[in-house]
C-alpha cells in the first residue's frame, strides 16, 4: 500500500511543480519584456522582477519541505497554500508594475 502512496505523492509533487515552474516562466517572461522595453530597467527593477523569478522556486522548495512527513493530502494542501501565496505574491508584483512602473526603469 505504500508504494501507492509514493506515487501519489511524486503525481501530486510534480503537478504542483508543473504550477509553479508557469508561475517562474511567465514572471521570466515577463521581466525580459521589462528589459527590452525603450527606457531599460534600473537595479532596483532587476532586483524586483528577479525576485519575482527566484521567488517560486524557493516557495516550492519550502512547501515540498514541509508537506514531505505528512499524508498525502496534507502534503497537498502545503503545496496549494504554498501556490497561493507564490500567486499573491505575482499580482502584488504586476500591481507594484503597473502603478509604479517608472521607478524601476532607467
Amino acid at each position: 500500500m505504500s508504494g501507492s502512496t509514493g506515487a501519489v505523492r511524486a503525481v501530486i509533487a510534480g503537478v504542483f511543480g508543473l504550477l509553479y515552474a508557469y508561475a517562474v516562466w511567465n514572471a521570466l517572461a515577463f521581466l525580459v519584456s521589462q528589459a527590452q522595453a525603450s527606457p531599460g530597467l534600473n537595479g532596483y527593477g532587476w532586483f524586483v522582477l528577479l525576485l519575482a523569478v527566484v521567488f517560486p522556486i524557493i516557495a516550492y522548495a519550502i512547501a515540498f519541505t514541509l508537506g514531505r512527513g505528512r499524508e498525502w493530502w496534507e502534503g497537498a494542501l502545503v503545496l496549494l497554500a504554498g501556490l497561493g501565496l507564490v500567486a499573491v505574491f505575482w499580482l502584488n508584483i504586476l500591481a507594484y508594475s503597473a502603478i509604479s512602473g517608472s521607478a524601476m526603469l532607467n
